[in-house]
């Protein structure tokens, strides 16, 4: 008997090899999460490279999902009481303990919430032990904001991967999605360019 509703064959394979490849990334993203250097030296490839369309452009425009999370210091961080009380932009960086790429640009992001005192940024633990993640919030000891998502902040900002970052203006606007690495220089250029 013939097997029916099959793709094509050459969509088979095209399915294959993808699937190939995602597991593939995300075993050398577990195997460094777990054992790599967590040291801002390294260097990963960025996310938007794996997709036909550059995500990381500007032009997102689209209201930010709100949140309520707990923080690393025991209180909480609203994302609709800062935009309506503080009205800073707002950098929101998605990260987890066990991803490299994530602990490699956590210094970077910190020196930059230090030079931009007029922006928030806020870092998100998200698919995470919470045990781990503050652990790790312990360890690199950074200065912004850390948050422990309940799954209220994974279901609203879908990514393609860890780290991923948002730049939300003051008005509640998500303006730029990047999905990957972040530098001092690339927070900067992009707070220079959304912000001003």
């Amino acid at each position: 008997m013939e097997p029916q509703n099959q793709p094509p064959s050459s969509s088979r394979t095209t399915w294959l090899i993808l699937g190939a490849v995602f597991v593939a990334a995300m075993a050398v993203t577990l195997v460094v999460g777990t054992h790599g250097d967590s040291s801002s030296d390294s260097t990963f490839p960025d996310l938007g490279d794996l997709t036909a369309e550059d995500p990381n452009v500007p032009g997102t425009d689209e209201a930010a999902p709100g949140f309520v999370l707990t923080t690393h210091d025991g209180g909480t961080f609203s994302l609709e009481d800062h935009i309506a009380n503080d009205g800073r932009p707002v950098v929101v960086n998605l990260w987890a303990s066990w991803c490299a790429p994530c602990r490699a640009e956590m210094p970077a992001i910190d020196t930059a919430s230090q030079r931009h005192p007029d922006v928030a940024f806020v870092g998100v633990s998200v698919q995470d032990d919470v045990e781990d993640a503050t652990a790790f919030a312990n360890e690199i000891n950074v200065t912004y904001t850390i948050a422990f998502d309940d799954g209220t902040v994974e279901d609203a900002y879908p990514v393609l991967g860890l780290p991923a970052t948002f730049f939300i203006d003051g008005q509640g606007t998500i303006v730029k999605r990047h999905f990957g690495l972040v530098t001092v220089d690339s927070i900067d250029d992009d707070i220079a360019e959304l912000f001003s």
